[in-house]
């Protein structure tokens, strides 16, 4: 594919960066052929420009699909280079929280620096079984794939764990141990599995150190042998070291420490056994404090010395060893301080000062002598040919001897424990096969590198060459599988270098040469190096700058070696006489570390026997006075070296490569630098760059076609899958060199992929945008029609509102036009009228003026001395005014210029804001108060005009009267003019009047204010009055809801609290029980491992000829032991019991007596307070009924009046009854006693009215009877009706009635008959009417049965459409079957009823047969014996007697074994459970205790129980995985269960009993014991149903919840990587959701015949569904392509279905549904919105079942399958992790599948009568005889 292809506009590429390695950019323009310069777009938005080199036109590599970013394996990238692996890692590392990815065959393990929640015992069990990819990557599931490859390929295996020190190796390696540990188990009771475990802590405080780059870092290499049996059970261990860092006893860098066991034993100083140590802070030794940080954060090396302590007894090094070790630790911290001071004359000797204390206390713990000791630290001795000379030696040379001392001795005694680890982890079984852990150091270089690293570096050129050589084979056999044409592939062979370093004349052997010579030193050694190697071999150089170092070409990296301390580290030199004195030591265990070779066996050596493959010394020996002991350590290592590389290959190697993500230890910090420095040098680049050579992503053909079926055209597609692939890859690409098509697997190039994903994208996006055009197209559309229809709705109804209008307006103006004709005739005639009015007005006023202008004649001459009066003081006025006015001129003047200097003054005040406050709030009151003024005045003027329009009203009455007055005095004028004084005086009477009118008007105001006055107040009052009633009201009402809230909140609160006491003893009671439960589950355990026990003794017996035999009666499964306090037990028991004790005395130390008897006294504790708990319950159960039963009687008191006259009224029946009878006697007596037989012949007319007399009497009989009958059933049904209903009158009612009956007469007992009569006809209808509902009750259900069967066929015959034409075969005949079983089962009902009907016939005609016989008796009597011997005898059929059962079957003591064999352990349940009715041996069994009860036969009964428990554990121990058998026997269990608190003889349990199944209550024995026991074995019976159930469902739930798509082409497939599923073994068909259904089905139908009770069966579909919720919700936490939204979708369609199925079975109350609820929510997790934070709280408030860890694991996890989806972004997560932290719930991320709900057996009595069961003869039961 040209390159012009895929760098086009907005491709994205990597570019190098010098802070992150690598930075993404994105192209802004298309690349061209011949373009030197590529234009880009960083991810800050920074344009850059990339130069293209001209020579190798080499672009810069591109960037994977966001779609693949955060793969589990790294071979699932489509570009496979450097930048694309760092880039993921980074992404699942940082954002996702994922420290472990798959980069082909290599584990990447990133550390965390964080503890992790990933590594409990629940993670183990779900990666245990699990193919290595389908689940994510784990150490755990490169644990489980080597020990399922050494299972099925018979093959040794190896995991090699490598890394730089702090990277995770040791903890990589624990895990790995442990999980082994976990899953296998251990071959023998020594718990081998916890001493394996057990040497990490010993090892790791031996041998680990804190450095600068780990805490815990191992200074060691180790190689740990895990062994197997034949069943891959660990039998033992075996532990190789390699080069123990020796120079860390003596010296530490800066910041780092010693070993851990030092600091271990300095703190634990204060311990009383480590007084004699004479130990002090490990500040105070020399070699504990030269890295001066002697102290670890969070690290208690007290409390890590009390474990390794533990761990050392575990391993069986006992007290005296653990303190001959510490005596040996101590005194190398007390060598350390030994001062050896020069001597000051002669610079080549020194000495130690005298009663050096810590040179005596070093003596004093090993044991050696003080003087010998001194002596030779500070000489030597020489030896030549023929004499010794002790020579002293120089001060830095004594000093180097000590260090030389104390490494030898600690390298001595990590050794010995080595060795005797070794030793305690033996086999004592023959190995069959073993899994070897390499936990070795990684590739290392350090400013100065010196021996160690030169070792450590070989090493890993070793390994790195067998695991390029193990990837090149593996790519190699996939080919040739494949059938792919093989072209080699060129990758970095590192031999030359393993030359360099081993081979002849290499730096080894002239390093060990240059050792042997007398006068070799570094510098010469070096020169060597130089004259042969230098420019001879490409991988050796020389530094430019030192004649004392060399460089290494290794395939990580370049590495300058120094050459000082290389010959010294390689001698590994001590002095022989030093070794001597210590040899001589009183310490035993430093005597033992110093033997001789031939007495000493290597510390690896300590392999068995019957191992493989033998284990030779990877460690130094120890130091011998031969010639041999100088062999150096770069030879030992290079020969252990050699002996691991031939293990590994022997092996099949698993790789794990641990990657330190920065330097500062920083929790989830990514440094991009040192990670790649890692990867290039642990090998993983260069397994990419194998896989990128060759054709890196494979799919499988039905993969392809269901991912790329979106570029396929519908006449592209075939029936062959294979076919249409290869058609459409031709198409899509053109280079055929790209792609390779093997037999299951298409092989494509790097990139190409990502180019099909391109493709897919685009093709993807067309298709949405298309999608979304016609939406988008159909919503305009629609919203345009909408807009449409409601314009011309508008305007509909806006024209008709424009009509009316119009209308109203024309009618408007008809009016208008009428009005005005009206209104202008009523002006024009009101004008006419004023006109008029006004004209006699002005007549009026004419004439007045006329006559008062005479009058005014009259009075002016009176009136001008008056006005010259006036006149004259006016003109006095005047002046005085006018001087007045002068006067207060001048005051304004002179007030006015004060006034303006005021103003100025007021101005500048008016200037400040206090002085605008003061004023407006002035102006505020003054404004308020000229408001009330404005009103008050406003009131006045109103009531001044009112007071106006009276007095003008007055004023013209008066004014008429004086009208008239004044015409008649007109008339009069000659008698006025006569009589003017009495117009004078008249005038003053007016005057009078009118000021007593004035005086009358201002008392009427006068009294209207006060009116007024009194009104407001009142009104006032009133409104006060209304306020506070108001408020008392509100109070009132307050105090009401506020006594009604208190009332509510003290019953809701009591409720609460009494709910809250009820669960919480229900959840007491479940933890009692499912505790009682597991003690049940562990006493079981440990009785089968006292069965196994007891039969390998029985074969011990039979092979040991003197052993003496034990009879088979007395198996541990009998119950003698156990059960023995049941019944009343013979003497001799105990006797019995005592001497078969004594017959076993390794039997009786095998089994662990004491741990027997506490299970055994727990279990009674456990007991006694589930029988408390349950008597509580019962109490309160008993109260309630008690009190309910109060209430009914109270009711029946009140009903007693009307019943004890319906009683009367009986008794008056009953009593004519009676004398009818006895009126039959009589004509019966009177029948016999006639004298003459004739009189009384049948043919005689007396005895014909005698007959018809009886007949009558007969009749009448019948008919009292009935009415007796009758009445009888209406007092039964009043009173249920009371009872229920209380549908009759009121009892006071009838109470009254029965009073008014007994003080009033026949009057009121005539109306209380009518009353009767009444409710009599009442009750009788209401009778009718209830058979009517029931019969019309019964209608509906067959009508609703029938439609649910049509409905139940529709149903299977669409599912039978779906199926294929096998599946569909297979599901018609399981349907054809189970419709034949129930019609079966319902001809067997009908067949039973007819059975009890015919018996009942047979009965009453027995009885009618009796009284013919009787009669015909009678009638011989009477006859005549001429009339015998005339007629002729008629036969007569004598049937025989039908014997009436009790229920019981009696049998022979002998036949109890015949009948638990035929019964049990040979009955087949399907024939049972099929033929016969359900429970049926139940039956059997209980009617054979029920007969042994009735003889009163203790020792029968037991022995009979006692068979029947062992027997039913038989055959569920030889039948354990037999689904069909354990439902069998649990039902039959519980059914026997039942039965014996059936007919127990309690009350409790008598209730639901008819009278004869009373009868056959047991008489003698009390079996409440027995019945605990019983109930115990359903428990253990449920218990292995369930298990049973887990292992069927198990395989399925995966495939068929999660990985089965059942809504096809919802979730695509994304491109997987070399791990696929089903890497380990090979495909077995997959399982579907059908799948699982058809099993539920088989299950529920299976329980449905055996007959097991209804509430037992929604207990075990709960327990189900739990398996199914929790199997998938792990699955889902743990495997991140199966967290999508896809996916979510169809886990919630998988959970419908599931609920449907409950919905079908009618079992949606068995809470089973409530155990798929976090399963429901995590689907729903995956497809809800995840971006703000109303998002993030929508999710905190749904997510209630889920716990915190296992809501931010699915976020971490979810993975966009298509790019239109959106990654969960990291701050939305911790927002999330915010919300929740207040939530207080479990840290543990996984469900616990392995729980068990506590199992209930609720009592549920049988209605089938003992006495009519039949034994068939198919069951050979025929030796039982019914009783």
């Amino acid at each position: 594919m040209a390159a012009s292809e895929l760098f086009t506009k907005f491709a994205r590429v990597w570019i190098p960066d010098s802070v992150d390695v690598w930075k993404s950019a994105e192209l802004l323009k298309d690349y061209k052929p011949g373009d030197t310069v590529l234009h880009l777009k960083s991810e800050d938005d920074q344009e850059t420009q990339y130069r293209i080199d001209p020579k190798t036109q080499e672009l810069p590599p591109l960037r994977n699909p966001d779609i693949l970013v955060g793969e589990n394996d790294l071979t699932a990238l489509s570009y496979l280079h450097e930048p694309a692996v760092l880039h993921n890692l980074k992404v699942r590392f940082m954002d996702s929280k994922l420290i472990y990815t798959y980069c082909g065959i290599v584990l990447v393990a990133i550390n965390p620096y964080e503890q992790l929640p990933i590594y409990g015992e629940d993670i183990i069990n779900a990666y245990s079984g699990q193919n290595m990819g389908d689940m994510d990557p784990h150490i755990f599931a490169v644990a489980e794939e080597a020990y399922k490859q050494m299972a099925r390929d018979e093959r040794n295996q190896s995991i090699i764990v490598s890394g730089e020190s702090g990277a995770g190796k040791t903890v990589s390696a624990k895990y790995a141990m442990r999980y082994f540990a976990t899953v296998s188990g251990s071959a023998s009771e020594a718990n081998v599995e916890e001493k394996v475990l057990a040497s990490n802590p010993i090892m790791e405080s031996i041998g680990n150190a804190k450095t600068t780059r780990n805490d815990n870092s191992s200074r060691f290499g180790k190689y740990i042998e895990i062994g197997f049996d034949k069943k891959y059970r660990i039998t033992g261990a075996n532990m190789r070291t390699y080069l123990l860092e020796k120079s860390r006893v003596v010296f530490q860098a800066e910041d780092e420490r010693n070993y851990h066991i030092l600091y271990q034993l300095c703190a634990s100083k204060h311990l009383p056994e480590f007084k004699e140590l004479r130990l002090s802070h490990a500040q105070n030794f020399n070699y504990t404090n030269l890295g001066g940080s002697p102290v670890i954060e969070g690290i208690d090396d007290a409390k890590e010395m009390m474990n390794t302590r533990q761990a050392c007894t575990l391993l069986g090094i006992n007290e005296s060893y653990q303190m001959g070790i510490f005596h040996i630790l101590a005194a190398i911290l007390h060598l350390g301080n030994v001062t050896i001071k020069a001597n000051d004359r002669d610079a080549e000797n020194c000495f130690i000062p005298p009663n050096m204390e810590h040179l005596i206390i070093f003596c004093d713990l090993l044991g050696v002598d003080y003087e010998q000791m001194a002596h030779w630290l500070c000489h030597r001795k020489i030896i030549t040919g023929s004499e010794t000379y002790i020579k002293p030696m120089p001060k830095f040379q004594a000093l180097n001897a000590r260090d030389a001392l104390a490494k030898h001795i600690y390298a001595s005694l990590f050794n010995w424990i080595v060795h005797h680890v070794n030793r305690a982890l033996r086999a004592s079984v023959k190995q069959h096969s073993f899994i070897g852990v390499l936990d070795i150091y990684g590739f290392e270089t350090f400013e100065i590198n010196s021996f160690e690293q030169f070792c450590i570096n070989y090493a890993n050129e070793k390994l790195q060459q067998q695991f390029n050589m193990h990837v090149f084979k593996l790519e190699q056999e996939e080919y040739m599988k494949e059938q792919i044409p093989w072209t080699l592939i060129d990758f970095y062979d590192n031999q030359p270098c393993i030359n360099l370093i081993e081979a002849k004349l290499g730096i080894l052997d002239l390093l060990d040469e240059e050792c042997k010579m007398p006068k070799g030193s570094d510098d010469t050694w070096a020169q060597k190096l130089y004259n042969t190697h230098l420019n001879k071999s490409a991988l050796f150089h020389k530094p430019r700058m030192s004649n004392r170092a060399f460089i290494i070409q290794h395939f990580a990296d370049q590495v300058e070696y120094q050459c000082e301390g290389f010959l010294e580290k390689n001698k590994d030199t001590v002095y022989e006489e030093q070794i001597t004195v210590l040899k001589a030591s009183k310490l035993s265990l430093l005597a033992e570390l110093f033997q001789e070779e031939k007495q000493v066996s290597s510390p690896t050596e300590g392999r068995p026997p019957v191992a493989r493959a033998t284990v030779k010394s990877a460690k130094p020996r120890a130091l011998q006075p031969s010639k041999e002991h100088k062999k150096s350590v770069g030879h030992q290592f290079r020969n252990s070296l050699h002996l691991l590389m031939e293990t590994l290959n022997a092996t099949t190697p698993h790789y794990v490569r641990c990657i330190k993500p920065n330097d500062d230890k920083f929790a989830f910090t990514f440094d991009p630098k040192r990670a790649v420095q890692q990867l290039r040098a642990c090998g993983v680049l260069e397994t990419i760059r194998i896989s990128a050579a060759g054709f890196p992503s494979r799919w499988t053909y039905q993969e392809f076609f269901n991912r790329y079926r979106v570029l396929m055209k519908q006449k592209d597609v075939l029936s062959d899958k294979k076919l249409t692939c290869k058609n459409v890859l031709e198409k899509l690409i053109k280079d055929q060199d790209k792609y390779q098509f093997g037999k299951t697997k298409i092989f494509f190039r790097a990139g190409q992929v990502a180019y099909l994903e391109k493709l897919r994208a685009d093709k993807l996006r067309v298709a949405c945008i298309r999608i979304q055009k016609t939406i988008r197209s159909w919503l305009q559309r629609k919203k345009y029609l909408r807009m449409r229809s409601a314009a011309i709705t508008i305007q509909r109804y806006v024209r008709g509102y424009q009509a009316r209008c119009y209308a109203q307006f024309l009618r408007r103006t008809r009016a208008a036009v009428l009005i005005q004709k009206y209104q202008r005739m009523y002006a024009a005639r009101q004008k006419f009228l004023r006109i008029r009015s006004a004209t006699i007005v002005i007549q009026s006023f004419v004439r007045g003026f006329r006559g008062r202008q005479q009058y005014k004649a009259i009075l002016r001459e009176q009136k001008a001395i008056i006005l010259q009066k006036h006149l004259r003081g006016w003109i006095a006025r005047r002046k005085y005014s006018r001087t007045h006015h002068a006067i207060v001129y001048l005051q304004c003047c002179y007030r006015r210029m004060m006034a303006k200097r005021e103003l100025k003054k007021l101005k500048i005040e008016a200037r400040s804001v206090e002085h605008y406050k003061t004023l407006n709030i002035g102006m505020e009151n003054k404004i308020v108060q000229l408001q009330c003024k404005v009103n008050d005045q406003t009131k006045e003027m109103k009531s001044l005009l009112e007071k106006l329009v009276s007095l003008e009203t007055t004023y013209t009455n008066e004014t008429e009267k004086l009208r008239a007055e004044v015409d008649r005095l007109r008339i009069n004028e000659g008698s006025i003019k006569l009589s003017s004084n009495k117009i004078t005086c008249l005038m003053e009477e007016i005057a009078i009047l009118r000021k007593e009118l004035e005086e009358t008007q201002a008392q009427k105001k006068r009294l209207e204010e006060s009116a007024d006055k009194y009104k407001e107040e009142t009104d006032l009052v009133v409104f006060q009055l209304k306020e506070q009633n108001a408020l008392l009201k509100n109070e009132k009402e307050d105090l009401n809801r506020r006594i009604q809230e208190q009332a509510k909140e003290i019953t809701e609160s009591m409720e609460r609290k009494n709910e809250e006491e009820t669960k919480q003893l229900q959840i007491d009671l479940n933890d009692e029980r499912s505790r009682y439960q597991s003690l049940l589950n562990e006493f079981c355990r440990l009785e089968e491992r006292y069965d196994n026990l007891k039969e390998e003794m029985s074969l011990v017996s039979i092979t040991k000829p003197g052993h003496r035999r034990t009879d088979s009666t007395h198996s541990s499964n009998e119950s003698e032991y156990t059960y023995n306090s049941l019944l009343s037990s013979e003497p001799g028991e105990s006797e019995d019991v005592t001497r078969r004790t004594e017959e076993f005395p390794e039997q009786k130390g095998a089994l662990d007596m004491s741990l027997f008897l506490k299970l055994q006294k727990r279990v009674t504790e456990l007991e006694q307070e589930k029988q408390a708990l349950q008597e509580e319950l019962d109490g309160k159960e008993e109260q309630a009924l008690r009190s309910k039963k109060e209430a009914e009687e109270q009711q029946l008191k009140a009903r007693g009046a009307e019943l004890e006259y319906e009683s009367l009224k009986r008794q008056e029946l009953e009593s004519e009854n009676k004398k009818l009878k006895n009126e039959l006697n009589e004509l019966h007596r009177a029948l016999t006693d006639k004298g003459t037989p004739q009189a009384t012949a049948p043919g005689s007319p007396a005895y014909k009215v005698l007959l018809d007399h009886l007949n009558a009497a007969t009749e009448e009989l019948e008919v009292r009877k009935e009415e007796v009958l009758i009445l009888r059933s209406q007092l039964v049904s009043q009173k249920e009706a009371m009872a229920c209903k209380e549908t009759m009158t009121e009892p006071m009612v009838l109470l009254e009635d029965v009073r008014k009956m007994k003080d009033q007469g026949e009057i009121t007992q005539a109306f209380l008959g009518l009353k009767e009569t009444n409710r009599l006809l009442e009750s009788q209808l209401q009778g009718q009417k209830k058979v009517y509902e029931n019969e019309l009750e019964i209608l509906r259900g067959e009508v609703q049965n029938l439609k649910e069967e049509i409905n139940r066929q529709q149903q299977l015959l669409a599912q039978n459409l779906q199926l294929p034409p096998e599946a569909r075969i297979e599901a018609s005949l399981q349907h054809e079957i189970t419709r034949l079983t129930n019609e079966n089962l319902d001809l067997m009902e009908q067949l039973e009823k007819q059975d009890k009907t015919v018996r009942k016939l047979k009965k009453q005609l027995k009885v009618f047969a009796k009284k013919i016989g009787e009669l015909e008796v009678g009638q011989t009597e009477n006859v005549s014996p001429a009339q015998l011997t005339d007629e002729p005898i008629r036969p007569v059929n004598i049937p025989r007697k039908e014997k009436d059962f009790q229920g019981m079957l009696e049998y022979k003591k002998d036949d109890e074994l015949k009948l638990i064999k035929n019964l049990i352990l040979e009955l087949k349940p399907r024939g049972v459970a099929v033929n016969l009715i359900p429970g049926l041996p139940a039956y059997i069994l209980f009617m054979c205790v029920r007969h042994a009860d009735y003889i009163n036969d203790d020792q029968r009964v037991r022995s009979l129980l006692t068979s029947t428990i062992n027997g039913i554990k038989k055959i569920l121990k030889k039948r354990s995985d037999d689904f069909e058998i354990v439902s069998f026997w649990l039902s039959n269990t519980c059914r026997f269960l039942h039965c014996l608190k059936q007919y127990s003889g309690e009350e409790a349990f008598m209730k639901h009993n008819t009278p004869r199944q009373n009868d056959h209550c047991l008489r003698n024995f009390d079996l409440a014991e027995y019945r605990q026991v019983i109930s115990d074995l359903a428990i253990q019976i449920y218990q292995q149903l369930t298990k049973v159930m887990e292992n069927v469902l198990q395989p399925m739930i995966v495939s068929g919840m999660l990985e089965h798509e059942t809504i096809q082409g919802v979730s695509g497939l994304k491109p997987t990587g070399l791990r696929k599923r089903t890497s380990s073994v090979a495909d077995e068909g997959t399982y579907t959701l059908d799948s699982i259904v058809r099993q539920l089905n088989n299950f529920h139908s299976t329980m449905c015949q055996h007959g097991m009770d209804p509430e037992l069966i929604k207990q075990i579909v709960k327990q189900m569904f739990y398996i199914i919720g929790s199997v998938t919700l792990n699955n889902l936490l743990l495997r991140k392509d199966m967290c999508s939204w896809s996916k979510g979708m169809q886990i919630r369609y998988n959970v419908s279905q599931l609920e449907e199925w409950l919905r079908d079975k009618n079992l949606q109350t068995s809470g089973a549904k409530e155990t798929l609820e976090p399963l429901i929510q995590a689907a729903q997790l995956l497809q809800v919105k995840k971006k703000t934070d109303e998002d993030a709280e929508a999710i905190c408030s749904m997510c209630s079942a889920l716990t915190t860890a296992q809501i931010v694991k699915v976020l971490n996890l979810y993975t966009p399958v298509n790019e239109f989806e959106e990654r969960v972004t990291a701050s939305f997560i911790r927002t999330i992790q915010v919300r929740l932290q207040n939530r207080k719930d479990s840290p543990q991320l996984l469900m616990d599948a392995k729980h068990i709900f506590p199992v209930t057996f609720p009592f549920n009595p049988s209605s089938l009568a003992l006495e009519s069961i039949q034994i068939p003869s198919s069951m050979n039961l025929g030796f039982l005889l019914r009783v």
